[in-house]
């Protein structure tokens, strides 16, 4: 991913409402929802749940699809993970010490605190 990319996904998920829909839908997963299914979950009127889901559709994080009649929203699980590779791709890059998996200075094996060698 891009950093222009990651902007748009960032800047669209940078809505209370448009972060709900997105977190609804990642939860729900790649069955997704109908937006009247969204509407009556979410309590959003039509109008507005439409706007937001345009910009989520817009900045690559929803997926749609029809199903006879119906359309069905759901996460770019993809998309999603691209995202987060980026935000953590250089994660403690520059730390003095080896990080561990939350990112908090640690050993590897011991979960003791450690000291980077330089390379």
């Amino acid at each position: 991913m891009k950093s222009k990319e990651a902007i748009g996904a960032l800047s669209a998920l940078a809505s209370e409402a448009r972060l709900a829909v997105f977190r609804l839908l990642v939860r729900r997963g790649p069955d997704g929802y109908t937006p009247t299914e969204l509407t009556r979950r979410l309590g959003v009127p039509a109008p507005t749940l439409s706007f937001h889901i345009r910009e989520l559709l817009n900045a690559g994080l929803l997926k749609s699809r029809r199903e006879g009649r119906n359309l069905f929203y759901s996460p770019d699980m993809e998309r999603m993970r691209a995202l987060m590779d980026f935000m953590t791709e250089n994660c403690c890059s520059l730390a003095d010490s080896v990080c561990g998996p939350d990112c908090s200075p640690t050993s590897p094996s011991t979960g003791a605190m450690t000291t980077r060698t330089a390379k």
